[in-house]
């Protein structure tokens, strides 16, 4: 679907999977494994477009619903894409270093679906730091959910890519997850961090998009996360 002219979503891949559409292709996160028929179709459907035209696949962490489909996108690119992510979750990409199982009952889960689905394993072409731009984006290291977490500031368009360190369900705003996130007060600091920057749309790892006066309500938010009962 198309969210505002030249900035898509793509439905249906488990985690969220964003386009932006300018001289080529920048795809931000892509969904978990087996889903890459659904972005190449949108990108061809949609689009008009090719998959050689995509540029940049950027990552913003390491787990396998955002990571699921890059090197089949890589391969369809013919080469073309160079993947982004922080250098600090670099080494998980990578796989020199094993993810750490969510954790609780969800963790029995995870290994249990880790049967069936594994995760890609590729080098990155870009590694990311706080305050670096790629693709007309300011790199925003949100530390917490994952060691690399990162979000995605267009300040000419004033459009906030969260990651998962915010999510928004179409009536209340969360963190991330308890079980999944690997330092919960590193995370609590980086929402603060967030609402300190200046957006108009949020857009989010899981869920829908945050508008209108995103940053406004997201300061609201964080005044109170990390409370009692919250």
């Amino acid at each position: 679907m198309e969210i505002l002219p030249g900035i898509h979503q793509v439905d249906g891949v488990n985690g969220n999977c964003y386009l932006i559409v300018r001289d080529g292709l920048t795809i931000i996160d892509t969904g978990l494994p087996g889903n890459s028929p659904k972005i190449l179709a949108y990108i061809r459907d949609q689009l008009h477009r090719r998959p050689q035209e995509i540029r940049t696949i950027i990552l913003t962490h390491f787990h396998i619903d955002h990571t699921g489909n890059v090197t089949a996108l890589m391969n369809a690119s013919g080469g073309a894409a160079k993947v982004a992510v922080h250098e600090t979750d670099a080494a998980y990409v990578s796989g020199t270093i094993s993810p750490p199982r969510p954790k609780g009952g969800m963790g029995l889960l995870v290994r249990t679906l880790g049967i069936f689905m594994k995760p890609d394993v590729f080098q990155p072409d870009i590694l990311l730091r706080d305050g670096d731009r790629v693709e007309g984006l300011v790199c925003i290291h949100l530390p917490g959910h994952t060691p690399g977490s990162i979000g995605l500031l267009d300040e000419g368009t004033k459009i906030f890519f969260a990651g998962d360190t915010l999510r928004f369900d179409g009536k209340i705003i969360e963190g991330p997850p308890d079980q999944f996130t690997m330092d919960v007060e590193q995370a609590r600091q980086s929402v603060r961090k967030i609402a300190s920057l200046e957006f108009d749309l949020m857009l989010p790892g899981h869920g829908v998009p945050l508008r209108p006066g995103a940053s406004g309500k997201v300061r609201e938010f964080a005044q109170t996360y990390g409370s009692a009962g919250s």
